[in-house]
């Protein structure tokens, strides 16, 4: 009994020491406001877009950057002649195609041949031929009736001549000219791209359009749109030239339009800068600039109170984070103020998931800095008027909901609620029962979208190596997690869903207590340390101090050689992994076990 109690003290120990650690690596990787700024896995795909994009506007111009990122490219390829999304991820036909027809480029030239040749195999095997139409067929079958990914695919196909002299017959066209509508009406609209992507909706349909021989009458009509439509995209387009800090975005925009002949326009000339200043000192580009404001989140979020009152900076922090919140419309998406984006960058669009981050790490900070109420209503209110009819909360865009990338999804609605719920104390008995209202409804709707199984579907995470590339141990987790508070907050309704949800993670938890995206696929630091933290909240702790050990297991010693997981998701199916989230989120689950 003696070595019994011996052993489990000694395993405490252990696990606090982590912890503290944990702590201590997430402190010093704060920027000089005492933020975080994090590190986006580096893209191939963003890479190559990039390198394109530029050698089409001013090939001599950028030359150095076109250099270092075919370099990169070349250096990092996989093993099987493709490239997948990051260094750590599986070829895939996305961004092998796009670097393929980025290397047209240098066609014939010394030390690119074999490149080439070895992208075309794997093209071969993996679409059949290098057919036009069966690369044409080949995308368009993989991401359905949403276009805001494969049109500009197969656009860029078409730019560098990889679909043959009539390519762009081949190029689905996207209706820009809807584009001048005021957006209240794009729920209406059949845009056939998700919200963010209208820029690229513009341009690559301008480009569609000139290259197309429609009949006279639709080009005349179009024609008399393109002036209102370029309009319409200069007031989408930051002052830094990124729309959405996005690499990909910016540049099928600044492709598109020089192809349609507008290289003249000052927005080719911002996003050329964009392109030019966020290569990375291996030529390499990310998919986004950085999720500061959300990494900065779950940090605060992740600390233990003790931490939180020695920060020697907090008022700083408070400060940062509530300057982030916008105060007028966005350009972008014509939403109202009161919301945050991912990044405190130009280019950030204010979205449910980061408002909801930001609005709890502001409670975890004020247990020492008094926060404005006015501050926090704002930012509910805001999240009130994303909520659609379905009870749930999408990401950018309210009421959209024709494809997955705008539609309602449970983990956003339940981070959403969660918001909610630790504010609401705070707050009048009059706007109480309005928060009551909302959580209500949204708790119908993830009655409603929870899997027999007992799952909920992510939008924004997955895994690359499941089925249909979900990641229902992310899903679940992130809602369980979430219900646990709402459920100690007296809501009734949530025991046959939560019961549901922890039966889901028991049934897919690996023997030695990790977890990754399913059963048989293998175990994360991410995926184990949310599976855990949603345990530990609902006081499965039998199942959380096995999934600890685990996780003591798979964390190297050295916080320094934590390799994350591409389970993000950007775009349709374009993975990333960010530096932060296995620090973050096993600091957080260590934290809740205690």
């Amino acid at each position: 009994m003696e070595s019994y109690y011996n052993s489990t003290e000694f395993m405490d120990e252990k696990r606090k020491q982590l912890f503290q650690s944990l702590e201590q690596k997430i402190l010093s990787l704060r920027n000089e406001k005492g933020m975080w700024t994090g590190r986006l896995s580096s893209s191939a795909l963003s890479t190559a877009l990039a390198v394109f994009a530029l050698c089409q506007f001013d090939k001599e111009k950028y030359r150095s950057e076109i250099d270092q990122g075919l370099s990169w490219l070349i250096a990092n390829r996989n093993p099987d002649g493709g490239w997948g999304d990051t260094i750590r991820s599986q070829s895939n036909l996305s961004t092998t195609l796009l670097t393929w027809a980025t290397f047209s480029i240098v066609n014939g030239e010394k030390g690119f041949q074999e490149p080439i040749q070895d992208a075309e195999i794997w093209l071969k095997r993996r679409v059949g031929s290098l057919d036009p139409e069966a690369i044409s067929e080949a995308i368009l079958d993989h991401y359905k009736s949403d276009q805001t990914f494969s049109v500009p695919i197969l656009a860029m196909c078409a730019i560098s001549g990889r679909l043959g002299e009539k390519g762009w017959k081949l190029v689905p066209q996207l209706p820009y000219h809807l584009a001048i509508f005021p957006n209240r009406l794009f729920r209406w609209l059949n845009l056939s791209v998700v919200s963010y992507a209208i820029p690229a909706l513009i341009a690559i349909g301008l480009v569609k359009s000139q290259n197309s021989n429609k009949g006279v009458f639709r080009r005349i009509v179009r024609a008399a749109c393109r002036k209102r439509v370029l309009n319409v995209l200069k007031a989408k387009q930051p002052d830094n030239g990124g729309f959405l800090e996005a690499t990909p975005l910016t540049a099928f925009v600044l492709m598109s339009l020089v192809k349609a002949n507008y290289h003249e326009l000052e927005v080719c000339d911002k996003a050329s800068q964009f392109l030019a200043q966020s290569i990375r000192e291996d030529g390499s580009w990310p998919i986004d600039t950085n999720l500061s404001t959300w990494v900065s989140s779950l940090s605060l979020n992740a600390l233990s109170s003790e931490s939180l009152a020695k920060l020697d900076n907090k008022a700083e922090i408070k400060i940062n984070l509530i300057e982030q919140q916008y105060k007028v419309v966005h350009p972008f998406t014509k939403i109202k103020p009161g919301g945050w984006a991912w990044t405190n960058l130009q280019g950030g669009v204010p979205d449910t998931d980061d408002t909801s981050g930001a609005l709890i790490a502001l409670h975890h900070l004020n247990k020492d800095e008094d926060i404005s109420l006015d501050v926090v209503k704002n930012g509910i209110h805001w999240l009130m008027g994303m909520q659609n009819s379905d009870g749930g909360f999408p990401t950018f865009c309210k009421g959209w909901g024709k494809l997955p990338f705008d539609s309602s999804c449970p983990d956003i609605t339940a981070h959403a609620i969660k918001s909610f719920v630790v504010w609401k104390e705070r707050f009048d008995k009059k706007f109480q029962k309005k928060i009551d209202k909302r959580i209500k409804k949204a708790i119908a709707y993830l009655g409603k979208a929870q899997y027999r199984d007992g799952s909920f579907a992510p939008l924004w995470f997955g895994n690359e190596l499941a089925e249909h590339h979900q990641n229902p141990v992310y899903g679940t987790s992130i809602v369980l997690y979430s219900l646990s508070d709402l459920k100690k907050a007296g809501y009734s309704g949530l025991n046959s869903m939560m019961e549901k949800a922890i039966r889901f993670l028991a049934m897919v938890q690996h023997h030695h207590g990790g977890w990754g995206a399913d059963k048989d696929l293998p175990p994360s630091i991410e995926e184990t340390s949310l599976a855990l933290r949603a345990m530990a909240a609902c006081g499965k702790t039998s199942l959380a101090n096995r999934a600890a050990d685990c996780l003591m297991k798979i964390i190297p010693e050295n916080l320094d050689d934590i390799k994350a997981t591409p389970i993000g998701l950007y775009f349709a199916s374009l993975w990333y992994y960010e530096d932060m989230y296995p620090l973050v989120f096993a600091c957080a689950a260590l934290k809740e076990l205690e």
